[in-house]
């Protein structure tokens, strides 16, 4: 039997819309809906191979319901803006998939479904509607299946599961919303009748008009009976509105709408625009089956390989990639594959070496004993400076984004990377950004595969020991659990723990959900007050993750030398700060003595060597002060005053020696609250102090720093101009968010204009100290290396002889990474752990 996909598009857009986080493309186009569209369509045309395909839109003309019920959908919100404009896109893309975009004024996308649903009863084809509306479940019939579109799945409805669910057939649906109405298109029904008792009464009396015609003989409450009585008119204009007119004048066939597949022009060039990478990959795979092995080479499916005789490769730049233990050259031309032996060190430094990722290549060539650190052009690095924001930057979604052509799989990707560079360097240029790259990402590539390859040795028996530590004190703790609780339960089921402390120790709680209370840090922490138990849930949590992650987890991944070699991402952050993973050593705990303690088992290679932790003295506020170039705050750094007491005393109306602790904390937070765009709801949780307060020291702040709030004003209103912040060192990040309809999107996309540059300044400092610190440390000669940066700190392992001079050094290269106009403070030490460094 033939299939027809008929598809309600304002539903599925509409829930798509607000299911799928806020995306856009370069141009800062919402494309969140269109995306989700394109998923939910595809899994539909995989799935049914369907003959027929159409889909169906509203149109915004009063329908024949509208003159039949002034107020139907009466009530209903707007459309919203960044949803309003991805309409017409998404038809355009349906069009492009194959699909038949049907509308009609003075009817609804549901008529139009019921009346296809309709034709393909008539002509022995089986109808499948996909929703997200129930309203088409009255459509059910034995050739026509409703695909309920919901949060988690999409649900087949035929006959049988109809009416297994509801307790009525299908044909039944439409008189159950006459009596229970419908809010969400504002009919009425009857006031008073809820679900429940129309579902009853329906299933009982099998249709409206027949309850109707034994309402005075069948045995109803005197309540119910008046409903019904005094409704009567209401529950038949009801059911009116909620029919779907199956006989549209749409004036086609199913002929007219014969599924021929995607044209792949058009949805090219559409999902190009629209940065719809993965659906480019997905719906336009080239047929072409051309040959060849010269510049035309990614339009190929069968390429020549040729062996490589270095010294006649003339080409000035060459991609080159270790692919399955081969090297492969491509000059641009041809492809070439060579051995990796000591004549191909000589060849890479003899040529402007292209690569898609160099600090792998740089690991790869060392594990051949081939030391090569002089990379020409990083391309996934490139593209990272270009846009920080786009997140993946796999060599597909690159040649789609930057080439315009569709990702061949069927030949090398060294094929594109020539193409790929040529792109990504005039887009660097165009933008002031190739400095960057060449003297920032790409030096530090080189200082960081060093680091990951020397690595940080633990101590294993002292960390085995401590987590036989940690596991008593979580016993413990789950004994005063259990003997506060009245018994045992399992602390980890968030179901089990809830029932404890809501139900059986009856604490405060908010709304219980489907899956049952929320007992996350942020609830416990407002519960303290009320219990002693969540001290220890609390400190439990902590301590057997502690034990799990952090002990557990390094133990893991030690070498046979125990040393830890974690993995430094360069293209992760949008704020172009470095990331740690596998492990992740930036994570290790500090905030908490038990978290702290770590740090001890962190320590030199050998008892003649020595850690030096130097850490950058809150470098973000100095660089806010210095590109805000607010005179208050440069000069309370310039004197050396505690930035957190100058601002107590500036907001507070306090001298300093009226400073305490608590005002001290508070100035702390209203500093970095400043810095990273907090409100005075945000700044209240906080602190716990009122909302009208946190006000008042925010705009106490502000009055105080009168530059600060100027810049803070200047910077989101540039980047709603631009679209987009830079840093000091002319890093740009791309902020679609400002574009945004939705207001908190748009008020997301104000907190990031105002902290990017500060934290993506303060990520370019560390970088810079990063590569001169490492260069400095060569040229030395000194018996140190770099071994280790998390966030605004570093250290260095090195002989106990050059201890202090490395720590000078150390200073002074992080000290005068830049030029700025107050100075960059750094606090050094020396120790035989982690933890004595601090």
């Amino acid at each position: 039997m033939k299939k027809l996909l008929c598809i309600d598009g304002n539903s599925i857009l509409n829930r798509q819309f607000y299911g799928i986080r806020y995306l856009s493309n370069k141009e800062g186009f919402p494309t969140n809906a269109i995306y989700g569209m394109i998923n939910v369509i595809g899994k539909q045309l995989d799935e049914l191979s369907p003959d027929f395909c159409a889909i169906a839109f509203d149109l915004k003309a009063p329908t024949f319901r509208h003159k039949m019920f002034a107020d139907y959908k009466a009530g209903r919100k707007p459309m919203p803006d960044d949803l309003r404009v991805q309409m017409p896109v998404a038809k355009d893309i349906c069009r492009a998939m194959g699909f038949s975009v049907l509308q009609l004024e003075g009817y609804e996308a549901d008529d139009i479904l019921g009346t296809l649903g309709k034709m393909a009863e008539g002509e022995d084809v089986e109808a499948y509607i996909l929703t997200g509306d129930r309203d088409s479940l009255q459509l059910i019939s034995s050739k026509v299946k409703v695909l309920l579109a919901t949060n988690s799945d999409t649900v087949v409805f035929d006959n049988d599961a109809f009416f297994n669910k509801y307790g009525v057939n299908a044909d039944q649906y439409v008189d159950v919303k006459a009596l229970m109405g419908d809010s969400s298109d504002n009919i009425p029904g009857v006031p008073g009748i809820g679900e429940k008792t129309a579902f009853k009464l329906i299933s009982e009396q099998g249709t409206l008009d027949n309850l109707y015609e034994v309402i005075d003989d069948i045995k109803l409450t005197p309540s119910v009976r008046t409903k019904l009585t005094v409704n009567r008119e209401l529950a038949f204009l009801s059911r009116d509105l909620a029919t779907i007119n199956r006989d549209v004048p749409l004036g086609i066939t199913l002929s007219d709408i014969e599924y021929c597949g995607v044209n792949k022009a058009d949805a090219r060039e559409l999902f190009i625009k629209y940065d719809l990478t993965g659906a480019l990959k997905r719906f336009c795979q080239s047929d072409e089956t051309a040959k060849g092995e010269c510049a035309d080479v990614t339009a190929a499916t069968e390429v020549v390989i040729k062996d490589a005789v270095l010294n006649e490769i003339t080409a000035e730049y060459c991609a080159v990639s270790i692919v399955d233990g081969e090297l492969l050259i491509f000059d641009g031309d041809v492809i070439y594959k060579a051995a990796i032996d000591g004549a191909l060190e000589t060849f890479l430094k003899a040529h402007k070496i292209i690569c898609f990722d160099s600090k792998t290549l740089y690991r790869e060539l060392d594990a051949h004993n081939i030391h090569f650190r002089n990379a020409y052009f990083d391309i996934s690095l490139a593209a990272y400076v270009e846009n920080s924001s786009e997140g993946a930057y796999t060599c597909e979604r690159l040649v789609t984004a930057y080439l315009g052509e569709e990702f061949n799989t069927l030949i090398p990707q060294i094929c594109y990377e020539i193409k790929l560079f040529e792109a990504l360097y005039k887009k660097l240029e165009e933008s002031s950004q190739l400095s960057l790259l060449m003297e920032i990402e790409m030096p530090l590539a080189a200082v960081l595969c060093g680091m990951e390859s020397e690595g940080f040795k633990v101590d294993k028996a002292g960390i085995e020991a401590y987590g036989v530590q940690l596991d008593t004190i979580a016993h413990e703790l789950q004994e005063r659990i259990f003997m506060a609780a009245g018994g045992e339960f399992n602390i980890n089921s968030p179901k089990q723990l809830g029932e404890v402390l809501f139900e059986r120790l009856m604490l405060p709680t908010g709304k219980k959900t489907k899956t049952g209370y929320s007992t996350g840090a942020e609830v416990l922490e407002k519960l303290r007050k009320y219990h002693p138990i969540i001290d220890d849930i609390l400190d439990y949590r902590q301590v057997t993750k502690l034990k799990s992650t952090y002990v557990d987890g390094l133990i893991k991944v030690m070498d046979e030398e125990n040393k830890i070699h974690t993995t430094f991402k360069q293209t992760v952050t949008a704020t172009g700060r470095l990331s740690s993973t596998e492990p992740n050593l930036q994570n290790i705990p500090i905030r908490t003595e038990l978290g702290r303690e770590f740090r001890k088992f962190f320590i030199p290679a050998n008892e003649n060597r020595v850690l030096i932790d130097a850490d950058y003295s809150q470098i973000e506020l100095r660089v806010l002060a210095h590109i805000s170039g607010d005179e208050h705050m440069k000069a309370a750094f310039i004197s050396g005053e505690d930035i957190h007491t100058a601002t107590a005393c500036r907001v507070f109306g306090i001298t300093p020696e009226e400073m305490t602790v608590e005002l001290r904390k508070r100035a702390k937070a209203v500093n970095f609250g400043i810095l990273y765009g907090m409100g005075e709801f945000s700044l209240s949780e906080d602190l716990k102090i009122p909302i009208y307060r946190a006000k008042e020291y925010i705009d106490s702040y502000l009055s105080s720093y009168p530059a600060i709030e100027k810049y803070l004003s200047d910077v989101v209103e540039n980047a709603k101009h631009d679209g987009f912040v830079t840093t000091m060192l002319g890093r740009r990040r791309y902020i679609p968010e400002l574009a945004a309809q939705n207001k908190n999107i748009k008020h997301f996309g104000e907190r990031i204009a105002k902290n990017s540059p500060i934290q993506g300044s303060s990520a370019d400092i560390i970088k810079k100290a990063m590569i001169n610190v490492s260069h400095r440390l060569e040229e030395s000669g000194y018996d140190a290396k770099l071994i280790l940066q998390v966030h605004d700190e570093l250290i260095v392992e090195c002989s106990k002889d050059c201890a202090d001079a490395v720590l000078e050094l150390l200073k002074y290269e992080m000290e005068n990474a830049v030029n700025i106009s107050i100075p960059l403070t750094v606090e050094a030490n020396i120790g035989n752990t982690w933890y004595e460094c601090h």
